[in-house]
């Protein structure tokens, strides 16, 4: 027998979600993350789950994870020590940057630019000329090229970047450099950016490629260490990470290009909320992924996340593919602050994380957060919740904590406690519009999908703000990530930029490149394995009006492009731009990329149906208790999920609750169990 593992590691708890490969059946476990050294709570989790499905680990064949070891990299200026290779005239390429201050008007006036990730100080020219269209136009001088690399090496560099300007049309140059570099500094990792992202705009393409210098020995130590671990208990474990688009990258893979798991972690998320509402017969949806740390939230469209071409951490911005999620820092671990200057109340983005966590934690935390504004309000009734099927919370102690801003405020300490909510609630309000509104999407064309440790709790509150109905609470939402991270499918890509207008080219030659750049994404997929008949292939292209700096990526199947030609590709340009924008304009079209994306399949897991019963939760009716809500106290009625049938229907104010998280129906709502198990709230008629 062989089994399949998915981890999340979040910033509070780390998820996970075992399925037996035969028969599709699924096991899951959820323990405290270890931010010291997050494979501790990686290890520990293994153990938990193997027990609950009483299983050795050495059937585990397979190991998908979604780290968030690049990110805070990033986040944290931790990164390693960047040496740049640059094409004489072009060594200031990161100082100068582009013209761009984040914030509204004025915001230059506050604005600290961040010190580039490679140093100008650690930057060296290359004597060399590669014309746009791949001509070589001055040849590598090697011998100038050797001596400044030698002394490059003596400054202590953790780690090269080699980026020459237009190397996206012709590489070789930057591979001659690299073969020099490895005689001189044979041990420090090389990227090159025509490897990274062989595309057009020198400043992107090399800021990219710097970011994967930077992040890439952190990357490769927590990678070899924790497949080093793994073995020893799963001697014949393939280890694989979630990558920022949704895909997944064999462990050599996401070594050698970091970049691409930037966003890593919030990527399960999407892809197992997907596949859940998949199965329930919806296909737009807005994810909303609230967890101890932050929110993540996506929004999907007939069955397919929103993609983008950037990667943002921090003010960091590269060229890597990655799903369209935005984040706020707002979570269950989140805490509420009321300034002496303002007297306002305030919420997040500072969060009490895993340690010492919320006060009703009991591990010492003192700080009131929005887990302890739930149990104040009888959301998170603490007789009966264990957080992850064993940790039982205090009352007293997030009553305690709460009174400190209920004091600060000059109000009752439940007012407190629901104001605490209600801004926690408008700040992920926020991000949700930024995905939706922001895009020229209507939010009540979508229904809203909960998941996360603190999901649930908020999702009817955030479907009543932005309309979008139903609120679908899937099963397990709680290690929903796990869920993604597991049911992924390897995937990469490659790119080519193509610079084009659509009188200079035809869609017989565009097809042409496609089918080759299709070929070169598949090799990743051929190394690990993976049978051709197990292979498929999607396409995009970044067009552009002509003399425009704009670029929108659009998707197409190539059996439909060679049928239709440009065309109809332009037409999808001319739709997208008119949702973004509201209008289109009467020019040619022009090409800029081209990209290949190769997968593997998906894996088999079986969606499990619950058992039919009546109108009536009655069955999993366990106690009565009171909640405190628009404004009032409330008599509620409590549920065990596990209990629960298809058909039944809730009415709120309800609370289900179940090992890995748990569900508020608020007043005038009900929640339906469909056929897989899931919540579907929906105001009352």
């Amino acid at each position: 027998m062989s089994y399949r593992l998915g981890v999340d590691v979040g910033g509070t708890f780390t998820d996970l979600l075992l399925i037996d490969e035969k028969n599709g059946d699924v096991f899951t476990a959820k323990v405290p993350s270890t931010p010291h050294d997050s494979s501790v709570g990686v290890l520990s989790g293994i153990e938990k789950v193997c027990k609950n499905a009483g299983i050795d680990p050495k059937n585990i064949t397979h190991f998908m994870h979604g780290t968030t070891v690049a990110t805070n990299t990033v986040l944290t200026g931790s990164g390693a020590k960047v040496g740049l290779v640059t094409t004489k005239g072009y060594r200031q390429v990161l100082q100068i940057a582009r013209s761009f201050v984040p914030g509204g008007l004025g915001g230059w006036v506050i604005y600290n630019k961040s010190l580039p990730l490679a140093p100008l100080a650690l930057t060296i020219e290359a004597d060399e000329r590669i014309g746009a269209r791949g001509e070589v136009v001055r040849k590598l001088d090697e011998a100038k090229l050797r001596r400044d690399l030698k002394a490059l090496g003596k400054k202590g560099i953790e780690a090269l970047t080699i980026s020459l300007i237009n190397s996206f049309a012709n590489g070789d140059h930057e591979v001659q450099v690299a073969k020099i570099a490895k005689e001189v500094m044979p041990n420090i990792p090389i990227s090159l950016s025509s490897e990274i992202v062989p595309e057009m705009q020198e400043y992107e393409r090399t800021l990219t490629t710097v970011a994967n210098s930077y992040v890439r020995p952190k990357v490769e130590t927590y990678v070899r260490n924790l497949h080093r671990q793994l073995q020893k208990t799963m001697s014949k474990v393939q280890l694989h990470i979630l990558r920022s688009d949704g895909g997944l990258a064999s462990a050599k893979a996401a070594e050698a290009f970091p970049v691409n798991l930037l966003m890593s972690g919030p990527a399960g998320g999407v892809s197992g909320a997907v596949w859940v509402a998949e199965q329930a017969g919806f296909k737009n949806l807005l994810t909303f992924d609230m967890g101890g740390t932050s929110t993540d939230v996506c929004l999907v469209q007939d069955g397919k996340a929103q993609l983008r071409r950037e990667t943002t951490v921090g003010d960091v911005v590269v060229r890597a593919s990655s799903l369209d999620v935005r984040t706020v820092g707002a979570g269950g671990g989140s805490i509420a602050k009321v300034p002496e200057l303002t007297k306002a109340l305030r919420v997040g983005p500072e969060s009490a994380g895993a340690v010492p966590g919320p006060a009703t934690y009991n591990r010492g935390g003192e700080k009131p957060t929005v887990t302890d504004a739930n149990v104040v309000l009888g959301y998170l009734p603490s007789g009966e919740v264990r957080l992850g099927g064993d940790m039982k919370l205090r009352r007293d102690l997030a009553e305690k904590a709460v009174q400190s801003t209920a004091d600060a405020l000059k109000i009752s300490l439940k007012q407190a406690a629901a104001g605490i909510i209600d801004i926690v609630n408008e700040n992920m309000y926020g991000a949700l519009r930024l995905v939706s509104v922001e895009k020229g999407y209507d939010a009540r064309d979508f229904a809203l999908i909960a998941f996360g440790g603190a999901g649930p709790l908020h999702a009817n509150a955030l479907g009543k703000l932005m309309g979008s109905w139903p609120v679908i609470i899937p099963p397990g939402p709680g290690v929903l990530c796990a869920y993604g991270d597991a049911t992924t499918r390897v995937r990469d890509e490659a790119s080519r930029t193509f610079i084009r207008r659509f009188s200079e080219t035809t869609g017989k030659e565009i097809s042409k490149i496609f089918r080759s750049l299709a070929n070169d994404a598949s090799k990743t997929l051929d190394n690990e394995g993976i049978p051709k008949a197990d292979q498929s292939a999607s396409y995009q292209v970044d067009i552009r009006y002509h003399g425009q700096g704009l670029l929108l990526t659009v998707d197409l199947e190539i059996e439909e492009f060679e049928q239709r030609g440009l065309d109809g590709i332009g037409e999808r340009f001319d739709e997208m731009h008119r949702q973004l924008f509201t209008f289109a304009l009467p020019l040619e079209k022009e090409l800029v990329n081209l990209r290949a994306v190769a997968q593997g399949k998906p894996t088999n897991v079986r969606a499990s149906r619950v058992e039919k019963g009546g109108e009536s939760p009655s069955a999993a009716a366990t106690a009565k208790l009171s909640v405190y809500v628009d404004g009032k106290d409330q008599d509620a009625t409590l549920y065990n999920r596990a209990k629960l049938k298809s058909g039944n229907a809730i009415k709120g104010p309800a609370i289900v609750l179940e090992m890995d998280s748990t569900t508020l129906i608020l007043p005038g709502h009900v929640g339906t169990v469909d056929d897989w198990g899931n919540i579907l709230i929906n105001p009352s008629v």
